[in-house]
């Protein structure tokens, strides 16, 4: 077995720091989730009982992200989790959220090549805007996912992300007239 098919260890020792076994130096929380973001599995323990605190750095890592604004999870999601944990469905969410990521995982690539393939549709007028827009929308969605590019910086970028929100603004605004 590689070194990269079985998790990276990572030690907390009494002061709190993360030790990774592999190496023999010290990392951050951000350097856990840069391991991650490379494919790479992690399991944490604490060094003196022995107990897997993997759950509650990865939990650490997401809260971090949300509170600098990287927001990932939509208030909803995070309010239907919050109450699963007091309700009957708690038993249902944990199989759930791991099949859906799973499923995108797995139509990430689907996704991509369909969108590049000939298509009847291309006859449509727009149909290539809308094809470079949800192209920009899976770059932007699937940015920092093991095996895929690393999310580009170019300037573009904002100003496609920008010109999606205000567009798909503006298609719901066309629906909400419709009714």
């Amino acid at each position: 077995m590689s070194d990269t098919a079985k998790p990276l260890l990572i030690k907390r020792y009494a002061s709190r720091r993360l030790y990774n076994t592999e190496t023999s130096d010290y990392v951050t929380l951000e350097d856990i989730a840069g391991f991650i973001r490379e494919g790479r599995e992690v399991q944490i323990v604490d060094l003196k009982s022995g107990d897997d605190l993997t759950r509650q750095y990865l939990l650490q890592i997401i809260a971090e992200h949300e509170s600098r604004g990287e927001n990932v999870l939509p208030i909803d999601v995070l309010t239907d989790l919050v109450r699963s944990y007091t309700t009957q469905a708690q038993s249902v969410v944990p199989e759930f959220l791991a099949m859906s990521f799973e499923m995108l995982r797995d139509g990430q690539s689907k996704i991509m090549e369909n969108m590049s393939k000939a298509n009847p549709m291309a006859a449509m007028p727009g149909f290539e805007e809308m094809q470079r827009q949800q192209q920009a929308f899976m770059k932007t969605m699937m940015a920092g996912w093991p095996g895929l590019q690393p999310k580009s910086d170019a300037p573009g970028d904002k100003d496609d992300l920008d010109e999606i929100k205000k567009q798909l603004a503006e298609l719901q605004k066309k629906l909400s007239g419709m009714n």
